[in-house]
């Protein structure tokens, strides 16, 4: 049996393929890592920068950090000035652990009535309605905050309506779309197997639901708390609306109080470059960065944890 001969013409022509492929698969390689190498570039920068700005505060104008992290006066335009960030931090967290308080169970509670009461009419209307909230600006639910939430805490809880309380009443409507989608989506990607097991021993729903469902997704579920907590950590504007804007460490719910982020805000535009007020103000950007990467680094012990 005689072999057909391939001409130099089809050969060629059969080569033309792999080398279209291999120029594309070289473009796609550059360009990814391009993109890659300006993404890492980016990252450096900002915390280059931030860095650099944040710590001139130390070893320029002479501020110890612990006066700065733990000072209880926040004065810059004082004379002698005082550089006291601890009520702003306080602030911070005040808030942001309300607010994760508020909207954790609620999220929690929304997504196993979206994944295991009715996953139907929750995957097709509730979960879309939920996820369409994320998309809201924070100046929106500032607004919302200062004209429902503000007078409604003057007129019957007491107080001037702004402060604490209505800083994290807002922020836990901001994070509630987060931390509700991460569980959703946690408990929908949960294995059929695990719930039908629990039911052929006998267990109801709410059984399998607490001591099943609940127990197998806990990782995944503060991860979107912790998702949440990071957002909340870092809004500014909404926050700023409501909170008053005190620089001092709150006693009561009702009180005024600052954030990092509503400080930044309001004296960032108002200081001139350079100048001790400006570096202070990087300072707490640097705190708010930091605070950051904690989140970060709590997010990837816990997704190894549910990996485990």
């Amino acid at each position: 049996m005689e072999h057909s001969k391939v001409t130099p013409r089809e050969a060629q022509r059969r080569r033309l393929p792999l080398e279209k492929h291999r120029i594309e698969d070289w473009i796609g390689r550059i360009y990814t890592s391009v993109c890659v190498v300006f993404l890492i570039a980016t990252i450096v920068s900002i915390v280059y920068f931030v860095t650099s700005k944040g710590v001139a505060t130390f070893a320029v104008n002479g501020v110890g950090i612990m006066d700065f992290l733990f000072g209880t006066r926040w004065a810059p335009d004082a004379s002698p000035p005082a550089f006291g960030a601890m009520p702003a931090i306080a602030g911070s967290f005040l808030v942001t652990l309300l607010a994760a308080l508020i909207a954790s169970p609620l999220s929690i509670a929304a997504a196993l009535f979206m994944t295991e009461i009715v996953p139907t009419f929750g995957k097709r209307i509730l979960q879309p309605a939920i996820e369409l909230l994320s998309g809201i600006p924070s100046v929106v639910y500032g607004f919302i905050g200062l004209t429902l939430i503000v007078p409604f805490l003057r007129d019957h809880v007491g107080g001037q309506g702004i402060g604490v309380g209505a800083g994290a009443l807002v922020l836990s409507i901001m994070i509630l779309p987060t931390i509700t989608s991460v569980a959703a989506d946690a408990l929908a990607n949960l294995q059929r197997g695990q719930r039908e097991a629990s039911y052929a021993l006998g267990a109801t729903r709410w059984q399998t639901i607490y001591r099943v469902v609940l127990p197998t997704v806990l990782p995944a579920l503060l991860t979107g708390i912790v998702l949440g907590m990071a957002r909340a950590f870092g809004e500014a504007l909404a926050v700023q609306m409501v909170i008053g804007n005190a620089p001092f460490i709150p006693t009561s719910l009702l009180e005024s109080a600052s954030t990092l982020t509503s400080i930044i805000t309001l004296g960032m535009g108002n200081t001139a470059m350079n100048s001790i007020q400006n570096n202070a103000l990087w300072s707490m950007a640097l705190v708010l960065m930091l605070m950051t990467f904690v989140f970060i680094m709590i997010i990837r012990l816990l997704e190894r944890r549910n990996r485990i």
